[in-house]
């Protein structure tokens, strides 16, 4: 995937500003930013939902804009922060969705269909709850269906938006494992920098609506960019492997007045 100078404005401010990206088959980019930083924009224009008003994004060497509905939902799945629907689905009928881009009209589900569908609801944990209706289940349990029905959609790049939000920690960390492990290339917006630390070959640092820094984590995160852009103050503990661990030190307390 390739975003050439991408441009969006929002309410008369630059929401997004000049940003190109070039994303290699197979890597896992993690996309990190201060709230307000332009980061969900990003990520929908890259997913194609937004269309930039300056610049371009283009999979495989063709621009996003140029390609159908169902030759893009081929080839990218998208996984939102929080989604809903007001269908009386099932478990396993949300994750049966991710195979719609894959079947023809009039033709029944195939084994390799129903395979899919199956081997998702496994990656995720959620194969014993596939009969529970939509409603019933936890915001956490919702999150990782829908990771599930992005694996059963067979994407070549996954696109996700902060997808682990609303997981424990294990389903955290477990799900980031799952996307890493993957054979397919990953953009992923993140909140926590130690989660990006650890997955990500490259991470992209969002400020203001510009790209700021990019590089794999060990040059990225580091004690200064943490100072300037998130306002926090850290140390950082470096591999040979370009990884590194972050060490928050607690803020100073503020007077009251």
């Amino acid at each position: 995937m390739t975003a050439t100078n991408l441009g969006f404005r929002a309410g008369g401010r630059r929401i997004v500003d000049g940003v190109s990206l070039d994303v290699a088959p197979g890597e896992f980019l993690a996309l990190v930013g201060p709230n307000g930083s332009g980061k969900t924009t990003l990520i929908r224009m890259l997913a194609g939902l937004k269309a930039p008003e300056a610049g371009e994004v283009a999979l495989d060497g063709r621009p996003l804009r140029g390609l159908g509905r169902r030759a893009l939902a081929k080839a990218l799945a998208l996984v939102e922060q929080q989604a809903e629907t007001g269908e009386r689905l099932t478990a396993r009928q949300v994750v049966e969705l991710g195979r719609t881009p894959h079947l023809k009209a009039l033709t029944s589900w195939s084994t390799e269909d129903h395979a899919a569908v199956d081997a998702a609801l496994h990656a995720v944990d959620m194969a014993p709850f596939a009969d529970r209706l939509w409603p019933s289940l936890s915001g956490g349990e919702r999150q990782r269906l829908h990771i599930a029905r992005a694996l059963a959609q067979a994407p070549r790049l996954l696109v996700l938006d902060e997808p682990t939000n609303h997981l424990d920690v294990e389903h955290q960390l477990g799900l980031l494992a799952l996307v890493r492990s993957r054979p397919v290339t990953v953009v992923a917006a993140l909140h926590d920098l130690n989660h990006a630390a650890m997955f990500a070959d490259r991470i992209a640092v969002m400020e203001g609506g510009r790209l700021v820094a990019l590089g794999i984590p060990a040059e990225v995160l580091t004690p200064e960019r943490l100072r300037e852009t998130f306002r926090v103050r850290a140390d950082v503990e470096t591999d040979g492997d370009g990884r590194c661990l972050i060490r928050y030190a607690a803020p100073a307390p503020k007077l009251a007045r």
